[in-house]
């Protein structure tokens, strides 16, 4: 037994394990194989859980987590099913592991990290991955209960784990190979039982087609009616700092790593590691060999999470904050919001390149967390469609820690195989619910400052093709395409700015006036209430219509990053008792059922000395209902604790809304013209990169979509398509002709190849072979084509030809 595994645990690819059993007579001896959780019918339970290689592996990275943590809760000598057992992972972990904010320091993580690695073997494009834990481990008769069984739900009353479904283990056997080889290697921590061991494989299919059956099955290899078990003090299994004494030993062969990770483990599979895991309970190895990249300065590195890789990325963070809702409906939710810099490198493309590599290698623009393991996610198209922020859908990454949300609300929201959301009321509603938040969050004002970029100035660049627009004939099935698509109105000259542009100006004069500089305190020491209706008794009371909102503020002298900090982070707990309706009588406060039924509450990070939270009052308030709301900022000093009444009073009266205006007359989108310098009144390059948009030699156009309108096409005068067209044109006059065709030509086909594609709803998709396919919006899609040798196709065309067909 100990030479069989040592064997396959040394096999580095499926077709090594498969020559040891042709070699030993277990291939084809059905008497050493049985059912993968005792049942052939859970085929399609192991077939249907992750869609892709990297959350399936990050399944086992959690059971590995799990495996530590229950480890040492029995080591204390308590059951992990007792009331005495941790209620959280953050309990387990505040328990077990006192000092886990210094996983920031580089030795202390890769110290603790050695507990839980991942090693690469066999040759660089058939890479097989073991994944060792120095957890509790298993002995042999166990295997069946727990590494071999689907559905038990073995973990579902240990709350310190993550692991409930009793599913997830297996889910990266569907990416072993063609031949799903996987070795399951255990040894309790203790000692008092020896090591097993067995190989899972997927029953052979010709095997099964031979003998009549319509379908394969997953199983496991036996001896004596059970699985394998050896005596073994340790082993050498190429493990960073130690040798293998107990805990568990999965080896996955042949591992089917996505394209872009299928190199150097520690490099290229850390970066979607990271991703999947915003924040794991406990740091892990990516372990790689000189062997198979001689090469590599790096074969072995830490994994700690992509929260912490964002804070240690100054460099190109620009804004970070974070708010909590608390909500009857979906319970608390904590976001955190990172913007990346528009430029933090030398140019736009390579800032854009830098961040999809480390950040949003698998598209991933919204994460939805519990206990630190992502979920579920959302692509770019949330950025650009439901907050309506194009400018920022490269440069935006929120995370949205779900732990706290009610039992019923994550069991709708999440699959079982912890790598998706359901589509379900549930979801849809909580996408509402986040984009309300964030629409009305900080991230406002810099989508705002972004687009502030791109303004145009009073220069009116496009008036030659408005003269051309005006006198073309437009019958009714173009007008409606145009209506779908551009702005509606547009300034003549010397017409005074709408109301709104008027008061935007005032506003940003006001802004910015000069303000006392903020001295941040690591800690705070102040925390008060600000505003207020009226007082009640010792309380400052605020009014909440029904069916409205308010704001309370806070002021305080500590730092923005307080929540949200690493090392030992600060938090404002809100508790909410009712004092009883003013009309009828009072009473002692009481508390709600459960947090969030009497009001929704929306808490912000400190911002420069103030700290605000929203409310909006639920169903179970009525008109004058008041409430106590406790909110406590934690301080090493002592708890800081103030107490504010709240009033629900009658609505507020609502403006008779004015009657709608006739549609104005139809405008065309500006015409914007860009320069590498910004001469002769055009936009320079820096002003368009600013907003952290492509422009160089290579871009030709750039179409502005705001509110799902095309508000502005930005044209390249400085590109190398118009270089070379006016190359051959030795004149001025030629040359300010072939300029003036140019800009025509790119302009309307802009124009036309948006509105046809929006208002005949095609969906543009982009993805390499074996890859998911992405999703393009329009903008960028049309971009794009004239990046390529569109451009200097349409330029071949007669200017006068393409008009008359478009009238």
């Amino acid at each position: 037994m100990r030479k069989l595994f040592e064997r396959l645990l040394s096999s580095g690819t499926e077709t090594d394990v498969q020559a040891v059993l042709d070699s030993e007579g277990l291939s084809q001896n059905s008497d050493r194989w049985r059912p993968y959780g005792d049942n052939e019918a859970f085929y399609g339970v192991v077939e249907n859980q992750q869609a892709h290689p990297v959350p399936a592996l990050v399944e086992k990275v959690m059971n590995g987590i799990d495996a530590i943590l229950e480890k040492r809760v029995v080591e204390g000598g308590i059951d992990v099913r007792s009331n005495a057992a941790p209620k959280s992972v953050k309990e387990a972990l505040d328990r077990y592991f006192p000092n886990h904010s210094n996983w920031d320091l580089g030795d202390f993580r890769r110290q603790q990290a050695r507990d839980l690695q991942i090693v690469a073997s066999g040759p660089r494009r058939d890479t097989s991955l073991m994944i060792y834990d120095n957890g509790i481990g298993q002995a042999p008769e166990d295997f069946p209960k727990t590494f071999l069984s689907l559905l038990r739900g073995n973990k579902n009353d240990v709350h310190f784990v993550q692991g409930k479904y009793n599913m997830g283990g297996a889910g990266a056997i569907a990416f072993c190979g063609d031949l799903r080889y996987q070795l399951v290697a255990s040894k309790r921590f203790d000692g008092s039982r020896p090591l097993g061991f067995t190989l899972l494989r997927r029953h052979p299919p010709k095997l099964a087609a031979a003998a009549g059956r319509k379908n394969t099955w997953y199983e496991y290899l036996v001896f004596d009616d059970g699985v394998a078990s050896v005596d073994i003090g340790e082993l050498d299994v190429g493990l960073e700092g130690r040798k293998f004494r107990s805990g568990s030993l999965l080896k996955l062969y042949s591992y089917r790593l996505p394209e872009g990770a299928r190199s150097i483990i520690s490099r290229d599979l850390n970066v979607s590691l990271n991703e999947y895991l915003f924040e794991p309970a406990l740091p892990f190895l990516t372990v790689d060999n000189n062997e198979r990249f001689p090469d590599n300065r790096a074969p072995v590195t830490a994994v700690f999470g992509l929260k912490r890789r964002l804070e240690g990325d100054k460099e190109t963070i620009e804004a970070k904050f974070s708010e909590s809702s608390t909500t009857a409906e979906f319970g608390e939710l904590l976001i955190t919001t990172y913007v990346f810099k528009a430029l933090s490198r030398d140019t736009v493309k390579e800032t854009k390149q830098y961040i999809q590599r480390e950040y949003f290698k698998n598209h991933m623009a919204v994460l939805f967390s519990l206990n630190g393991q992502v979920q579920g996610h959302y692509t770019s198209e949330f950025v650009t469609r439901s907050l309506k922020m194009p400018l920022l859908k490269d440069y935006l990454l929120v995370h949205v820690d779900c732990t706290n949300l009610h039992l019923e609300v994550r069991n709708e929201l999440f699959m079982a195989s912890r790598d998706r959301l359901k589509e379900s009321e549930t979801s849809e509603a909580l996408r509402r619910h986040l984009r309300e938040l964030l629409s009305t969050s900080d991230l406002k004002e810099i989508a705002k400052r972004r687009k502030a970029s791109l303004t145009v100035g009073n220069d009116d660049a496009g008036q030659m093709l408005r003269d051309i627009t005006r006198n073309l004939p437009m019958n009714d099935a173009l007008t409606r395409i145009l209506q779908q698509t551009f702005q509606l109105s547009v300034r003549k000259p010397g017409e005074a700015p709408a109301k709104k542009e008027r008061d935007d100006s005032v506003r940003s004069k006001r802004e910015q006036r000069e303000t006392t500089p903020f001295d941040p305190k690591r800690y705070p020491s102040t925390f008060q209430v600000k505003g207020g209706d009226n007082r009640q008794g010792d309380f400052r009371l605020f009014k909440l219509p029904i069916g409205g909102t308010r704001t309370i503020s806070f002021a305080t002298d500590v730092e923005n990053e307080y929540f949200d900090r690493s090392e030992d982070p600060g938090n404002l707990r809100l508790a909410v008792l009712k004092q009883g309706n003013s009309a009828g009588g009072g009473g002692p406060p009481t508390l709600p059922s459960r947090q969030g039924d009497l009001l929704d509450l929306r808490r912000s990070n400190p911002s420069d000395g103030t700290i605000k939270i929203g409310l909006k009052a639920s169903s179970q308030m009525k008109v004058g209902d008041t409430v106590e709301i406790h909110a406590t900022l934690s301080s090493p000093t002592g708890d800081l604790v103030e107490t504010v009444l709240v009033q629900l009073t009658d609505p507020e009266r609502k403006a008779e809304e004015p009657r709608p205006e006739p549609s104005p007359p139809l405008g065309i989108p500006d015409l914007v013209l860009c320069s590498r310098d910004g001469a002769n009144n055009t936009k320079s390059w820096g002003e368009i990169t600013a907003a952290g948009v492509e422009m160089d030699f290579n871009v030709v156009v750039y179409p502005f979509v705001d509110e799902d309108k095309l508000s502005r096409i930005y044209i390249n005068l400085d590109s190398g398509v118009l270089h070379d067209f006016k190359s051959g044109n030795r004149s001025s006059d030629a040359v300010e002709l072939a300029e003036r065709r140019y800009i025509s030509t790119v302009y309307f086909h802009t124009l036309f190849l948006f509105a046809t594609t929006k208002s005949r709803k095609y969906a543009v998709t982009r993805g390499d072979t074996g890859e998911a396919m992405e999703e393009v919006e329009i903008a960028d899609y049309v971009s794009d084509l004239f990046t390529s040798s569109y451009a200097q196709f349409l330029l071949n065309f007669d200017t006068g030809e393409l008009m008359d067909a478009i009238s």
